[in-house]
């Protein structure tokens, strides 16, 4: 069995998105200079952590990778928008 290491990604929220077929998982996309990053939230970390996953412009997500890389699952949301100062940015949320 392969040990999931804990992961730190940081990135602008581009998207978020809340399919009714996902069983209440909210899927994320960061995106830096070096890409984008998709982001699994279940439903126990979105609704303790509800505040930062749909405020947040700048998160820092902790978790484990998923599926070898493919999707990184959020254990820990960070809000860290007031470091883009008066940079404008908005995120396109979709049901």
């Amino acid at each position: 069995m392969v040990e999931a290491h804990l992961v730190r990604a940081s990135g602008i929220v581009t998207h978020r998105q809340r399919p009714e077929t996902a069983k209440g998982t909210v899927f994320v996309t960061l995106e830096d200079d070096t890409g984008s990053i998709n982001v699994n939230v279940w439903p126990a970390v979105a609704a303790a952590q509800r505040k930062s996953l749909l405020a947040a412009r700048l998160l820092t997500v902790l978790g484990r990778w998923q599926r070898e890389g493919a999707h990184l699952a959020a254990g820990k949301l960070i809000d860290h928008t007031e470091l883009l100062g008066g940079l404008v940015s908005r995120s396109r949320d979709f049901r």
